[in-house]
């Protein structure tokens, strides 16, 4: 008896599910941080100015009684927010469209959409990241000068690296955010963070009084420091000592006014990109642009306010893959 199976018949054919997955795509946390927006800008510029009032010194000696007081000059400084034009866009064909099996320009919004908060986001994290006070961690806890390219695989973000960037946003009256300061710190570097041993110990985010002010990848808090962890955290492959090829991490502890973040608010701009159906120029109208735009800035509004430290991780990968 002859058989009529798969080999015989073109109706066999590989089936699709029509759901479409995206890359692994990471948190965005960088942009939230800045705390200093301009909320009453007197009119539209290509950068807005913040200006710093200085305080007066102390007062502290004793007035005579018939002599008048000495005026003493008040002072200030002004920190920019140069607004520069952000974007980026892609083109679909009418034959890519008039032949996908599911609907293409949904998955175009995704891709776009997804890309302007990442463009965005990096923008934020590259200004806090070149902030100028800067700890090479060593493995004892303590820091070197001998800067980023002595960092050996095990110098590590210790206890003590968190104490001293407490100390140093403390003894320059920082403000802490909602009672903390904050840290985004790289997977790696946390692994080894938890891992160590001593009487220092995590607080979980639902032990804290406000749980509504968690932050969004948060872990925990520790020695007056609430970690985000993110694999955005900046790393410098290899940029350790040559001899290790070290993959050197940075950790940013930051509080309130680190960052500022300016932008027009003319012609259907604001906060964050918005998403722009380019016009059809051509003449079959068969290419269909579709992209994003925004038009902003950012800087950091005070450097007492960020502390960089640099090191490594036990489970760094130290060849040159860790670039992000």
């Amino acid at each position: 008896m002859a058989d009529t199976g798969a080999a015989n018949s073109s109706l066999d054919q590989a089936a699709y599910d029509l759901a479409i997955y995206y890359s692994l795509r990471p948190e965005l946390y960088f942009d939230p941080v800045a705390t200093v927006r301009a909320t009453n800008q007197s009119f539209n510029g290509s950068s807005v100015i913040f200006t710093i009032e200085s305080d007066l010194s102390a007062a502290t000696t004793a007035l005579a009684e018939s002599t008048d007081v000495t005026p003493v000059a008040m002072s200030d400084s002004q920190v920019p927010v140069t607004l520069v034009e952000q974007g980026n866009a892609v083109i679909t064909t009418a034959l890519l469209r008039g032949t996908t099996f599911i609907p293409f320009d949904p998955i175009v919004a995704n891709v776009v959409g997804y890309n302007a908060g990442l463009s965005i986001d990096t923008i934020a994290r590259n200004v806090l990241d070149a902030g100028s006070n800067v700890y090479y961690q060593d493995a004892t806890g303590g820091i070197t000068t001998a800067g980023r390219s002595s960092i050996i695989p095990t110098d590590i973000l210790a206890a003590a690296h968190v104490r001293l960037a407490v100390a140093q946003l403390r003894r320059a009256s920082v403000r802490p955010i909602n009672g903390y300061y904050i840290a985004y710190v790289h997977p790696d570097v946390s692994y080894d963070l938890r891992g160590a041993t001593g009487t220092n110990t995590w607080t979980d985010p639902h032990a804290y009084s406000s749980p509504e002010g968690i932050f969004q990848g948060e872990l925990g808090a520790f020695n007056g420091v609430r970690f985000v962890e993110t694999p955005r955290a900046p790393i410098f492959a290899d940029a350790g000592s040559s001899t290790t090829n070290t993959d050197v991490y940075a950790t940013l502890f930051l509080g309130q006014e680190a960052l500022a973040k300016a932008y027009s608010s003319s012609d259907g701009n604001g906060p964050m990109p918005s998403l722009v159906a380019g016009p059809i120029t051509d003449t079959l109208r068969r290419l269909q642009p579709f992209g994003w735009y925004w038009l902003g800035g950012y800087s950091r509004f005070r450097e007492a306010a960020i502390r960089r430290f640099e090191g490594a991780s036990s489970i760094g990968l130290n060849t040159g893959a860790g670039t992000n």
